[in-house]
This record gives C-alpha cells, sequence and structure tokens, in this order.
C-alpha cells in the first residue's frame, strides 16, 4: 500500500493475510517473514488470515497462532519480538486484529474473517459458529457512521482475508471452482450495514486465494450506481492456484476476461446491475501497488519480476472519488 508516487517507496505495506504457514507457528516467523522483509524500510501492518489464526489441537497455551500474530503486530510498544531474532524490525502497534488506519487520502477499514476455511464470517449472526461473537459488526457501523459523519472525502477501502468473490464456474460450463470459494455471507453482513449507514467503500480488498482476479461489481447505492472494484491478491508468496480444477472428467474451461459472473452474487443485499470478471493472473506471483490523491484512487497489480514497476504491472484500476466511477486505463 502506498500514498505518494508511484515510483517512490511505498509509505507502508499492508498485509491481507496469512503472513506465516502452516498455522502461524512462533518458529516460523523469522524465515517467512521477518527475513524476506529485512531491507523494507517502511511500516508493515497485516490482518491474520486463517494460517494465522487456526489452533491446531495440541498446541500449548501462550503459543496459539493469533497470540504470537498479535505479540508482532499488535504490541503495545514498539519492541523487538522474539520472533524478529537479530534483526531490528520491531512490532507493529496496531489496536487490534481489525482495526482502522488513516493515512494521507485514504482510511482502511480491516476486518479479521475468522479461523477456517470455513466460516468466511465476521459474526455469528448466522447462529451455526456459537463460538464467534458479534464485535465487529458495530466496529464496522461506527467506522461507517463516522465517515458520514465526517464527510470523509478519501478512498474507503475495505479489507478482508477471505475472498467475498472468488471464481467458480456456472454449473454445466465444466470443471470445478479452485481451492477457495466466495464469502457472500460475510458480504451480505457487510452490505447490510454499508446500506444501514449509506457509506460504501470505493474497493475491497482480500486474499485467501493464491491468483489474482479483480472483478466489477456495479450496484445501485443511495440512488446512484457505483463501480466498486473487489480485488483477490493472495499470490505473494505461497504457492498459486488454478481459477478452474478438472472434475470428473470435466476439464477445466478457464473463464473469459471480461465475462459476466453474476451466479457469483445471490441474493444480493444490494441492487447489483452486474458482476465482471475484469481479469485474472493464475501462474505469476504478485503484489499490489496502491496510490491514491484528492480526486483518484488507483490500484495496480504487478508481477513479480526482476523488470521496472511499468513493465511488471499486469492491470491497473482507476475510480474516481467523488462519484464512484472508474476510470479506463
Amino acid at each position: 500500500m502506498r500514498a505518494g508516487q508511484l515510483e517512490q517507496w511505498a509509505a507502508f505495506l499492508y498485509h491481507l493475510g496469512d503472513v506465516v504457514y502452516n498455522f502461524g507457528e512462533s518458529r516460523y516467523y523469522f524465515d517467512q517473514f521477518y527475513e524476506p522483509f529485512r531491507a523494507y524500510p517502511a511500516p508493515i501492518l497485516a490482518i491474520p488470515g486463517n494460517h494465522d489464526s487456526f489452533i491446531v489441537p495440541g498446541t500449548k497455551t501462550g503459543s496459539e497462532p493469533l497470540t504470537i500474530f498479535q505479540r508482532n503486530f499488535c504490541a503495545t510498544s514498539p519492541v523487538i519480538t522474539p520472533e524478529a531474532g537479530s534483526l531490528h524490525r520491531t512490532a507493529m502497534t496496531q489496536p487490534g486484529v481489525y482495526f482502522a488506519l488513516d493515512a494521507p487520502f485514504v482510511r482502511i477499514i480491516g476486518l479479521f474473517s475468522n479461523a477456517l476455511e470455513d466460516p468466511r464470517v465476521i459474526s455469528n449472526e448466522s447462529k451455526n459458529w456459537p463460538g464467534l461473537n458479534k464485535a465487529q459488526l458495530p466496529f464496522l457501523t461506527a467506522q461507517l457512521k463516522l465517515i458520514k459523519q465526517q464527510n470523509y472525502q478519501g478512498a474507503v477501502l475495505l479489507a478482508v482475508h477471505h475472498p467475498p468473490f472468488s471464481y467458480a464456474p456456472q454449473k454445466g460450463a465444466g470443471g470445478a471452482g479452485g481451492y477457495h470459494g466466495c464469502s457472500t455471507v460475510m458480504l451480505r453482513e457487510i452490505d447490510t450495514i454499508c446500506q444501514q449507514e449509506g457509506v460504501y467503500p470505493h474497493a475491497v480488498l482480500s486474499a485467501h486465494a493464491h491468483n489474482y482476479q479483480r472483478y466489477t461489481r456495479i450496484v445501485q447505492f443511495a440512488g446512484k450506481e457505483f463501480d466498486v472494484p473487489f480485488i483477490v491478491c493472495g499470490d505473494g508468496g505461497h504457492n498459486v492456484n488454478p481459477l478452474v480444477q478438472a472434475k470428473k472428467g470435466q476439464p477445466a474451461v478457464e473463464p473469459e476476461i471480461g465475462s459476466s459472473v453474476n451466479w457469483l452474487d445471490p441474493k444480493p443485499v444490494l441492487k447489483s446491475k452486474q458482476l465482471i470478471l475484469e481479469k485474472y493472473d493464475q501462474t505469476n506471483y504478485g503484489y499490489l501497488r496502491i496510490h491514491v490523491d484528492k480526486a483518484q484512487l488507483r490500484i495496480g497489480f504487478h508481477q513479480v519480476s526482476g523488470t521496472s514497476l511499468a513493465q511488471s504491472r499486469y492491470d491497473m484500476v482507476t475510480v474516481n472519488l467523488a462519484d464512484h466511477t472508474m476510470v479506463a486505463n
């Protein structure tokens, strides 16, 4: 993540979860987090993914992955943790595993979508998971209410590890979906609060699926038509997965770029005009670079390579902040 000129260093990095494999063990933080980022000069913030929070049976008290995540990202002061070893990157001082971040021209609301592949939710509204609570619902409500009260004019981003949309072919189209599916129950909870408060994010960022996917969701909101990018960027370090798998003798048929995928958005809370799969990459590792100024939000996906930023950029989407309309790039 960045706020500044694209040619310069990013102002900070915002990790979308699954910082450490396999299950957030302390002994892997040095090799998988601190060592790879040892030369990165800016702050690193993060929301946890399922691999940062799932508790393997037999885990000792005090060694739970979310406890270790909080020690390294939600410390009360910028100390050097045991996981950092001999390196001098200090722990981040986030207020919690879900939090709001203000930076120049942008406000990021980060949510925690829980520990398992399922449930991919932010509450127990479905009543299926008694161990979950509803704390994030009033948190999200309060954040959107504050944006409305302040008449905030910057970009509003929503970040959550599990993707509201992740490609799966329509029934009968051939093959099956990838390894990580949609979180539409969570999306309906988010949309309900957004509709209630009259504020909708300019973009939704997620990870979890080990590939890159960008959708445009066109919705009717507050009497206007909003173009909202939903971006999955989960190919930052683990193995890259295909969007479609072969199933029961059916070949894996890849989707066409720019095609309608409305079946991924069943029973929407908002009036949804269209859901379009704009672009995807299921082969390369990559990362997002985001630039925000007072007028526009620009999100670019870069494939990992030894070339310049301009040459490595595979995709770009631009959103006008004032009216939530997208600009052709």
